[in-house]
């Protein structure tokens, strides 16, 4: 029994019952029509022929021409065949019977769900057993009568006429999805292609650079054995003084590898924070700068600017929103704090885990606390003297 009803949508639960129960109702109009209404009707003019049947076996029969639509997914052109049949035998059987108010919305759905069908051949066999089954409807209807047949077809074709163009506009949304993805898919191609192109440099700048200065720290370390202890002094100084540049430059460079943060801008620093608070909607924004301002190592003013950027892009930018940003400068670290309303969570979570991320490159730490819908977030960078 499961099998019969395999892949029966709800909507065609609800399409063929409410064609099933329009002609049930319409049908126990017809049983319980009296002669005398009738002849009434047609001296109104709103009948064109009296009932020739009045019994009762003409709600299960006129059934058996709506009940099919359950199975219209597994073969349309099966089921619009059985409802014309279903129909036709009801013509011979009970005569002369209102069937247009049922019969005619069945016509059709059945031409809009053919005009649907991804076969044109489907769809064209569809619609003319439609426009059968819409004379078989009204052929011997005692509300129309038969002369009804030339306004029922043209409305056909133009029900038909609209599923083909609904159809036409489904497979044009289908391509452009499609194409859609096959642009972003190349996009996406092209943009991974960029960034292998620039860490493939970044490697090569970072192999020249470990060559070149290793080539001079050998030489100036084989140098410094000749001279006298105050003068190898100063070379060895000079010596920690290029490797701690070196070691800075190293950390630049795969930090750019591993972050992804490859750009042909130059890369954002600490002085830049004010230019990214000034984009915030809020008016209430505020960056603090205390201890001593300088220069730092690249890889730890792009850090900086990062966790900030990170963390602000998770508060809450509205209009009454304030958001504070405090810049310490330790002669060993960078402290920074970040305060300001939470919206999401989620988001706020998802920042912190980036912004550690970050810190973590350079042995730094990032602490959030959350309360009261208020977040504030202390991050510290150690600073190689």
């Amino acid at each position: 029994m499961s099998e019969v009803f395999r892949g029966i949508k709800g909507r065609d639960w609800l399409l063929a019952g409410g064609l099933t129960a329009l002609g049930s109702l319409l049908m126990w109009f017809n049983i319980h029509l009296t002669e005398a209404e009738a002849a009434r009707s047609i001296a109104e003019g709103s009948m064109a022929h009296p009932v020739s049947s009045h019994s009762f076996w003409m709600l299960p029969a006129f059934a058996a021409a709506t009940i099919p639509v359950l199975w219209w997914r597994r073969n349309l052109v099966v089921v619009t065949a059985v409802s014309l049949v279903a129909m036709a035998l009801h013509d011979i059987v009970f005569g002369w019977v209102t069937r247009c108010g049922a019969g005619l919305p069945l016509a059709f759905v059945l031409a809009f769900l053919g005009a649907l069908a991804v076969d044109r051949t489907t769809a064209r066999i569809v619609c003319a057993l439609s426009a059968l089954l819409t004379v078989a409807v009204l052929i011997v209807d005692a509300t129309t009568g038969p002369g009804a047949v030339a306004i029922g077809l043209p409305v056909l074709l133009i029900v038909f006429g609209i599923g083909r163009a609904a159809r036409h506009r489904a497979v044009l949304n289908e391509e452009l999805e499609i194409r859609e993805g096959e642009l972003r898919r190349l996009r996406d191609e092209r943009a991974a292609l960029h960034v292998a192109d620039d860490r493939a440099r970044l490697s090569r700048q970072l192999d020249g650079l470990l060559q070149e200065r290793l080539a001079d720290l050998t030489t100036a370390a084989e140098s410094a054995s000749s001279l006298e202890p105050a003068q190898a002094k100063v070379v060895l100084e000079s010596i920690e003084s290029v490797s701690r540049q070196t070691l800075d430059d190293m950390r630049e460079i795969v930090g750019l590898l591993r972050g992804g943060d490859v750009a042909l801008a130059p890369a954002p620093t600490v002085a830049h924070l004010d230019a990214l608070l000034a984009r915030l909607r809020t008016a209430y924004s505020r960056l603090t700068v205390t201890g001593d301002p300088r220069v730092l190592p690249a890889t730890v003013e792009l850090s900086a600017y990062r966790i900030v950027e990170h963390l602000v892009a998770a508060l809450a930018d509205h209009a009454d929103s304030p958001i504070d940003v405090a810049v310490r400068f330790e002669a060993d670290a960078l402290v920074i704090r970040v305060s300001g309303l939470v919206d999401k969570p989620g988001e706020l979570k998802a920042a912190t885990v980036r912004a550690r991320e970050r810190a973590k490159l350079l042995g730094g730490s990032v602490e959030v606390k959350v309360a009261r819908g208020r977040a504030g977030a202390v991050a510290q960078l150690p600073v190689l003297g």
